[in-house]
This record gives structure tokens, C-alpha cells and sequence, in this order.
């Protein structure tokens, strides 16, 4: 059977289970395996003293070590596993855990409801597991955007690349989808400590999600039927600090009629970000409801999409 097959059934996989907490707690999740090889290379292999270039080139070294490594064992687990719909149905089981739509929609529906009851500081507290800046300079509108922006950009990283990948390559090319994306979380920052040594990282998720984030803003605007999410999305996405993350956030910020991004507040620093569909009102509590809403029908029409392009292959 095809890639896309295979990477059709791991997502419905992961998104009637997720990962369990059960199973959480017995091994952890293959991303923590990643975090721990990344850890383990950069203590070793970033030393503030050595010149920016050194430290560039040792971060890449890190990098593309810790990627060979996740290709190396997705490969070879693709090599060992039998034929037909045995190996299909274990290869999907595997390649569920690298997908993570289902805990994204846990971890964003986890601030809409105690935003939806007022409930400002529980919302604070929910919504600092998804984004970095300080919650508790977040008034109601900033938690719902902080949200929102999550949900939108998270959905292209945590959903689409890893469906696109996994389609093209299957187990292999999801497997190092995940790498890349899991150094750039933990390394691929703009700061004193991994501005050079994450910084081959931080390029490499970009080229990764050049693809895939566009798909996502396109998803979202058909999930919501809504012709301004494309036009704020083909007006705002450039104005971007990510060269990928605006297109998601944008078409997502057009759909609801909101604006999203702009200035946002990291410990004692504030970063002056451009507005995406400036000059619309903040996000409330319903717009952060509408915004899973059209995250559910969003998947829904990719996943229509995929069984189609899977039924067309198995024809081919």
C-alpha cells in the first residue's frame, strides 16, 4: 500500500487516541527521545567561548546527526515489518506518535474553557503549555491570540508537515520531519546561547515548512469557506517574523475577523511584531471557539483530501 495510505490510517490512529498519558508515563514519546539526543549534543558541543562559525558549523554537525539517526531507525523499522496489512497497520501505529493533532486540540480547547467562564488566571496557566511569551502580561484578548496563534501555526507543524512528509516518504520522511522540527524547538532561537549554534537548525525547519504551511492557510480558508481568510492571508503572511508561520495565522486571523500577532512580551523583553488583519478587534473567548471549530472542519477536508489521493493511487 502507499505512503499516503499509511499515513491516512496513522492519523486517524492518533486522532482517536492521541498519545496516552498511560503510555506517556511507562516510555515517554519519541520527541522526548529526540529532546534528549539534542540535549546531549548541545552540552557537549556549544561552548560559548569557541568563535560564531565554529559554533555554527558544530550545531549543524549536531543537527544532521541527530536527523541520521532518526532516519536510521524509522528505515530500518520500515525493513523488518512483514508485508500487507500487518506492516501497514504497525508502521501507522508508530508514525501516529509523530502526528499531534489530537493534543493540539486538547492543549487550545484546555484555555477556551475557563476563558470561556472568565476565568482569566486558569486560561493564563493553560495557555503558557503551548506558547512561550509571559502569561501573566496577557490580558483575556491576549490569551485568546496567544491561543489562536498556536492553534493556527501548530497545525501547519504539529499536523500538516507531518502528514505532507509522511505522504512523500512515509515512516523515514515523517521520522526526520520530526527531528528537524524537535531542533528548531529547542534550538533554533534568536539569543545569545543558540543564535549560532541553532541557527543551521533554525533554517532547515524553515525549508521543511515552506510547503506546508501555505497548504495550511489554503486548508483554513477552504475549512471556513471564508474569501477574506485568503485575502488577509496573501496580504499579511510576508509581514511575518517567521517566513511560514503568517500564512496559517493570517488566514486563520481573516476567517474570524480578528487581529493576530503584533506586540508580544518574552521575561523583560517586548517584540514589536506587525499586525496580521490590523485594524479588526481582538479575539474574544467565542472567537477562540470558532477557531477550534474551524480547526476540526479544516482537518476534516484534508483528510477527505487524503483518502482521495489514497484511493486514486491504489487504482494507479
Amino acid at each position: 500500500m502507499s505512503s499516503v495510505s499509511m499515513i491516512l490510517v496513522a492519523w486517524a490512529i492518533e486522532a482517536a487516541f492521541g498519545w496516552p498519558d498511560w503510555l506517556y508515563r511507562l516510555i515517554r514519546h519519541p520527541v522526548v527521545w529526540l529532546g534528549w539526543c539534542v540535549r546531549w549534543l548541545e552540552t557537549r558541543l556549544n561552548n560559548y567561548d569557541w568563535a560564531h562559525r565554529v559554533r555554527y558549523m558544530l550545531g549543524a554537525l549536531a543537527s544532521l546527526l541527530v536527523i541520521s539517526l532518526a532516519a536510521m531507525v524509522a528505515f530500518a523499522i520500515t525493513r523488518v515489518l512483514p508485508q500487507g496489512i500487518t506492516g501497514l497497520l504497525v508502521e501507522a501505529l508508530i508514525a501516529s506518535s509523530l502526528i499531534a493533532s489530537h493534543s493540539l486540540y486538547t492543549h487550545v480547547l484546555a484555555v477556551a474553557k475557563p476563558l470561556a467562564k472568565r476565568d482569566l488566571s486558569d486560561a493564563q496557566k493553560a495557555v503558557s503549555l503551548v506558547v512561550g511569551r509571559d502569561p501573566s502580561r496577557l490580558d483575556e484578548a491576549g490569551v485568546a491570540r496567544a491561543a489562536l496563534e498556536s492553534l493556527a501555526e501548530n497545525t501547519s507543524d504539529g499536523v500538516t508537515a507531518p502528514l505532507f512528509w509522511g505522504a512523500l516518504f512515509g515512516l523515514p520522511g515523517l521520522a526526520v520531519y520530526k527531528a528537524i522540527n524537535t531542533l528548531d524547538s529547542m534550538i533554533g532561537h534568536r539569543n545569545d546561547r543558540y543564535a549560532a549554534f541553532g541557527g543551521f537548525a533554525a533554517r532547515l525547519d524553515d525549508v521543511a515548512n515552506i510547503v506546508p504551511a501555505r497548504l495550511t492557510g489554503l486548508v483554513f480558508t477552504l475549512g471556513s469557506a471564508s474569501l477574506k481568510a485568503f485575502m488577509v492571508m496573501r496580504q499579511d503572511a510576508r509581514h511575518h517574523r517567521s517566513p511560514n508561520a503568517g500564512w496559517p495565522e493570517a488566514a486563520m486571523a481573516g476567517a474570524l475577523g480578528v487581529r493576530l500577532s503584533g506586540p508580544r512580551s518574552y521575561d523583560d523583553t517586548t517584540s514589536n511584531e506587525p499586525w496580521l488583519n490590523e485594524g479588526a478587534p481582538d479575539p474574544t473567548p467565542v472567537h477562540l471557539k470558532r477557531g477550534l471549530t474551524i480547526y476540526i472542519r479544516s482537518l476534516a477536508l484534508a483528510a477527505c483530501l487524503l483518502l482521495i489521493l489514497s484511493l486514486l493511487l491504489e487504482t494507479l
